[in-house]
């Protein structure tokens, strides 16, 4: 009995998330939330030294459609957040993960949105990048990006955005020290790129799978093409023994 195939994207995923633990984004972290389970990811965000997010501990989860990368992820904020371009239930409104429509109502560029060609190491440079740099032009949030504005045009007097943001990572050390986790709060901390520890038994199976999918596809393909030369005549044992002969 054949074995069923395994679908592209769960093989994309299963590569991106074994790249991703052995050369870290820095100031991520990712792990699946069940083993088992490629398509629902949860990420930590640690806070940019030298930004209002310093010493933050900010906790996402990517959910991801069965037809990526050609569709992309959902990314929402599990952490209450407080920003222009996250809504109220955490979900993230930036250009790279809008599907790849051309909306001239929605003031995007096609090249601006989602292609196959992305993959989460660019949706997560993103998502820093938003935070430190919100896009205050078509925002999720309007109460947060009049907040923000007033903020960034006073050049920091206005402190009402930068209070709100002060509040919530402290909120957060309560969280980080419950999981465990040392937030960096230098440069070179935040730098360092760790890499995951030794995948248990059940983690080199999971990612062994992929490879012995690929090896019994390649040989079905090659028994497969084998069939064809010999129903084709490709094996003639009395025309391989005459030029043997001559």
């Amino acid at each position: 009995m054949a074995q069923q195939q395994m679908p592209s994207s769960h093989k994309a995923l299963m590569l991106e998330l074994k790249s991703l633990q052995e050369e870290p984004v820095e100031g991520f972290r990712i792990t699946p939330v069940e083993e088992s389970d490629l398509y629902n990811w949860e990420v930590a965000i640690f806070g940019p030294p030298n930004t209002l997010y310093e010493g933050g501990y900010f906790k996402a989860h990517i959910k991801f459609p069965v037809d990526y990368p050609y569709c992309p992820p959902t990314f929402r904020f599990l952490t209450k957040m407080w920003h222009p371009n996250i809504y109220e239930n955490g979900d993230v409104c930036i250009s790279i993960l809008h599907p790849p429509v051309d909306d001239p109502r929605s003031g995007e560029l096609p090249s601006e949105r989602w292609n196959p060609t992305q993959n989460v190491r660019t949706i997560l440079l993103s998502v820093i990048s938003l935070l430190n740099e919100p896009n205050t032009f078509s925002p999720a949030n309007v109460d947060a990006s009049v907040m923000f504005r007033k903020w960034r045009d006073s050049k920091g007097k206005d402190k009402d955005y930068a209070e709100i943001i002060r509040k919530q990572i402290v909120s957060t050390k309560v969280e980080a020290e419950r999981d465990g986790v040392k937030v960096p709060t230098t440069l070179a901390e935040y730098c360092i790129q760790t890499k995951v520890p030794s995948h248990d038994s059940s983690s080199d199976l999971l990612y062994d799978d992929l490879y012995d999918v690929d090896i019994e596809e390649e040989e079905d393909d090659d028994a497969e093409a084998v069939g064809q030369m010999a129903g084709e005549g490709g094996f003639n044992d009395e025309e391989d023994s005459g030029n043997e002969e001559s």
